[in-house]
Order: C-alpha cells, then sequence, then structure tokens
C-alpha cells in the first residue's frame, strides 16, 4: 500500500544566511569596531593630555607655594645695609660669599658657582632669614668691657636689649664702621648677665675671629634656628638642601639625597631675575628692571626690592610622540624682556627627549619685604 500524502507533508525550503550576507556583515562589523577604537584612541589622548597637564599643574602649584613662602621671609633678620654684601662665615670652612638675603646663582669667593651639579640651563638659590623675636634691626653694642678673657667664652658684649637674646641663639655682630673688605661671623650666645658674665646687660658669645672692635656697633640676633636654605634642580626634581646642617657648596654632596632632599618630583627649571631699582642716586624705591645683574655693594642690595620667578612643571607620562615642539616661554626671556639675556631662556635640551613630555610654566613675582622695609637709602 503506498504512502499518503497527508502522512508525509511536503519538505520545506532550507532556511540561513548566505556567504555573501555573511560577508556583508563581516565588513559591517570591522568598520564598526575600527569606529570604536578610533573614538577610544582618540578620547584617550584627551585624557591623557588633560591629566598629564593637571599633574604638572598640581605639583609645579605646590612646589611653587612653598618656594615662594620661604623666599617671602628672605632677609627677615639679615637684610641690614650693615650686613648685606658682606662675607659671611657660617662655620670652619664654609662661608656665604657676597651674602644676602636671596642670592640668585651664588659665587663663591674665586667668582665660580658656589652650588653646583643641578640639571643643566637652570637656576640656583639662597635664601637667608633668621627665627628670632628681636628687632630685625639689631642691638646698638654700648660697651666691649672683656675680649678673649678666656679661650672658651672671649666675646663680651653689652646691649641696648639683652633679654632679647637667649643662649643658643646664633648672633652676627657687625663694627660701627663698616669694613673693606667686609667679613662678617655667624656664633653662638653661650650666656647672658649673671656671673661669670658679669654686668646683666652683657651678652656672651662664643669663639670666632674677627668680633673685636665692635663697639657701637650692632649685634643682629638670627634666633636658635636661623634658615639658611639653597635650592637646585637635580635629576628633573626640585631638591633643598640646610646650610645649617650641611655644605650644600661641597661637590662630594651633589649626589647625597639626604643633603639635597627633593621636596617636589618633575620640577624640571627654576628660572630667576631680581627686581632692581636703577634710579641714579638716591634711589626711589620702586623696580624700574627685571634682570641678572648680581647685587655686590650694600646699596646694590638696597635697591632690590624683589624678584620674578618660574618654575617649569612637566607631567609623568611619557609619550611614544613628541607632543610638545618648542620649549616653554617666559616673562624674563628675551623675547618678552629684553633687559634678558639668552640664558634666562627656558633650555630643556639636556633631555634628549624632552619632547616626549607635557609642561606647565607657574611664574610670579614675589616681593622681598624685609628689604622693601629698609626704605629708601639716601646714600645709595
Amino acid at each position: 500500500m503506498f504512502p499518503s500524502a497527508l502522512t508525509h507533508p511536503a519538505r520545506r525550503a532550507a532556511t540561513g544566511f548566505t556567504l555573501v550576507e555573511i560577508m556583508v556583515g563581516m565588513v559591517i562589523g570591522v568598520l564598526g569596531l575600527i569606529i570604536m577604537m578610533q573614538v577610544f584612541s582618540l578620547s584617550e589622548s584627551q585624557k591623557r593630555a588633560t591629566t598629564g597637564g593637571g599633574d604638572a599643574q598640581s605639583s609645579g602649584a605646590i612646589a611653587l607655594f612653598g618656594l615662594q613662602r620661604d623666599i617671602g621671609q628672605a632677609g627677615f633678620g639679615a637684610s641690614d645695609l650693615k650686613l648685606v654684601g658682606c662675607d659671611l662665615t657660617l662655620r670652619a670652612g664654609v662661608i656665604l660669599n657676597n651674602f644676602g638675603p636671596l642670592t640668585i646663582n651664588p659665587l663663591n669667593s674665586v667668582g665660580t658657582p658656589l652650588i653646583t651639579g643641578q640639571d643643566p640651563n637652570t637656576d640656583t638659590l639662597l635664601l637667608v632669614y633668621g627665627s628670632a623675636n628681636g628687632s630685625p634691626t639689631g642691638d646698638i653694642i654700648f660697651t666691649q668691657p672683656l675680649t678673649g678673657f678666656t679661650a672658651v667664652f672671649p666675646d663680651i658684649y653689652a646691649v641696648a636689649a639683652p633679654t632679647s637674646f637667649t643662649p643658643a641663639d646664633q648672633v652676627i655682630a657687625t663694627p660701627a664702621i663698616r669694613t673693606a673688605p667686609c667679613n662678617l661671623s655667624l656664633t653662638t650666645v653661650v650666656g647672658r648677665g649673671d656671673p661669670p658674665w658679669g654686668n646683666a646687660a652683657n651678652v656672651v658669645v662664643t669663639a670666632t675671629t674677627g668680633l673685636i672692635n665692635m663697639i657701637n656697633g650692632t649685634l643682629f640676633n638670627l634666633g636658635r634656628a636661623p634658615n639658611v636654605m639653597a635650592y637646585a634642580i637635580r635629576g628633573g626634581n626640585l631638591t633643598r638642601c640646610d646650610y645649617m646642617m650641611n655644605n650644600c657648596g661641597d661637590p662630594l654632596n651633589n649626589g647625597n639625597a639626604a643633603v639635597w632632599v627633593p621636596i617636589s618630583n618633575n620640577i624640571v627649571s627654576i628660572k630667576a631675575l631680581y627686581g632692581r631699582d636703577t634710579t641714579p642716586a638716591p634711589m626711589d624705591g620702586i623696580v624700574d628692571v627685571f634682570d641678572s645683574t648680581r647685587p655686590v655693594s650694600a646699596c646694590d642690595w638696597g635697591r632690590v626690592s624683589g624678584m620674578r620667578l618660574a618654575l617649569v612643571a612637566r607631567n609623568a607620562n611619557f609619550e611614544k610622540t613628541a607632543v610638545t615642539t618648542a620649549a616653554p616661554a617666559w616673562d624674563g626671556d628675551t623675547a618678552s624682556n629684553p633687559a634678558a639675556v639668552a640664558a634666562n631662556n627656558i633650555d630643556l635640551t639636556a633631555d634628549a627627549a624632552w619632547q616626549n613630555y607635557r609642561y606647565r610654566v607657574l611664574q610670579t613675582v614675589v616681593p622681598l619685604r624685609n628689604l622693601v622695609w629698609q626704605g629708601v637709602q639716601s646714600a645709595c
């Protein structure tokens, strides 16, 4: 018996994708993937640019704030015209030549850089300020009753305000008439008033040469913890050295992170200029020019009332391609300041890969208020 058509329905047509349809779908998918990768790449590039610039901005702002705060204090208790421009002996073998509240690229006694080993094409700074609560203009030395009475305590001064001095204070004595050359010494108060020092007005300091014949001179008190700080760029970081603890000018200390302490990463350059009054004598106390002219005499220092400062911060991300085509500019370079010199231009070429980073320049003008408070000097 033959099977009935009703029990075996007709076979339906086969379903699915043809090869052409599959190929078209694959092309569409690949195009979509390419578009998504391009969008992702562009987004990531913009993200790196934004975050990289933000990192440089943040680290630079923090570094500038700390440095600006120190610069603002420069010269407290140590800016009087009786002091500035002299050679100051901090201790045996450690001398600040042509000492001033804030020195850009300080020199040693033979005219070569005092601080060495910093990154090429960067400036160094040396700041000095005291921590005493007494008069920043010093105290008059009325008498010097005993000099050299023992090998331990050879210098005694009777001063106008003896109670402003306490043992362990660091002081500088200056003569009534400035000598040439002017050589001063930082020394330590070891006693005051009571026996064996004698007269209650007396201040006794440690043995240091150059402290005799100070009658009618001035005794300046820098306090127990005077600040003598050097700043330099080392290895792409802002570093600081405490001159009261270490010899910052000794080349043997250049690579010692315990001496030159990193305080801010990815700061690749410092640039600084003095703000000077160039009005012929008598001066008028107004900044006429920002330049790198080094103060030498007391009057030169009296004419400095501010400084222009720039920090160059770099982002931490190394880019595979060159993202910076030209060195950053600042207000102290020759393009914007005709009084500047080419050495004041920001130069990052010591690093062969400098163009593979993004940079931010942060700059400011900082008044040196402790020099401004000296007022206009008619003799200058």
